[in-house]
């Protein structure tokens, strides 16, 4: 994994969202996977800063997002099709009916989980990936012991994860504990996988996804696995990595060695 650390939040979003304009000036049809949370926004803002100024542009491509709400409709305000229409969709020029979220509302949500990923294998793949995590760990909605190996499937969500993201409903509003979720297998097939995290509240997950052990008490150490795994935190979530100092000096190399090759 490389493992690029900053000094906070804003220049989180602003690398990785230099990740997806490269990606989108290398491959105008490129195929992007999606992620929502608090956590992508500042990195879609900047994605639509750049379609704005023309340097890039969405008309060729597919979207695949992570994951949704079993038992909400698209239209709900607190589905993630409404997030990403809010949040990126309706603010560039991409054909909706090119970007696909696991359908919240299906009448056979089994059926539903095998058809998205015969619609990701359709569109060839997916070029890149982006992720959060979870304090437990967690990414997309593969919660601990979910497999290493799981395809796109129903998934109960955890107490944790339903107190964190109870923050987004109002008292007394339904709050489902069932989604869809891209399995970690579907995630690995991705060519590119970037994940951002950031917040000392991220700093137990982040320390176990890439000094901890492969496991499914930590989805995201699966990613030790994938061959181009890129982990974009800020400080706070580095604070409990055992040698930040390593990391860095890594990362520095890094750079030297792809400006020398031109890439």
């Amino acid at each position: 994994m490389q493992i690029v650390i900053l000094k906070d939040s804003a220049s989180v979003a602003e690398y990785g969202a230099n990740i997806f304009i490269k990606q989108l000036q290398k491959k105008a049809d490129s195929v992007l996977g999606l992620a929502t949370g608090s956590t992508p926004v500042s990195l879609y803002q900047g994605l639509i800063a750049a379609n704005k100024a023309k340097q890039i542009s969405f008309a060729g491509v597919k979207t695949f997002n992570l994951d949704e709400y079993l038992g909400l409709e698209g239209t709900h305000p607190q589905s993630y099709r409404y997030f990403m229409n809010e949040q990126l969709f309706d603010h560039i020029d991409i054909d909706k009916s090119r970007t696909f979220v696991p359908p919240g509302d299906a009448e056979n949500p089994i059926e539903a989980c095998q058809g998205y990923e015969e619609q990701i294998k359709a569109a060839g793949g997916i070029d890149i990936q982006l992720l959060g995590i979870g304090r437990n760990g967690h990414i997309g909605f593969n919660e601990p012991s979910s497999g290493l190996m799981s395809r796109t499937r129903v998934k109960t969500l955890t107490k944790a994860t339903i107190d964190d993201n109870a923050r987004f409903f109002k008292v007394g509003e339904y709050q489902p504990h069932l989604s869809i979720t891209m399995g970690i297998g579907t995630i690995l097939d991705a060519k590119k996988v970037v994940l951002l995290a950031t917040g000392e509240n991220k700093a137990d997950a982040i320390k176990a996804t890439v000094e901890g052990a492969l496991t499914a008490a930590c989805p995201a150490s699966a990613l030790q696995l994938h061959q181009d795994a890129v982990l974009v935190i800020d400080e706070a979530a580095a604070s409990k990595l055992t040698d930040c100092d390593f990391y860095k000096h890594i990362e520095a190399e890094n750079q030297k060695l792809l400006a020398k090759l031109g890439l």
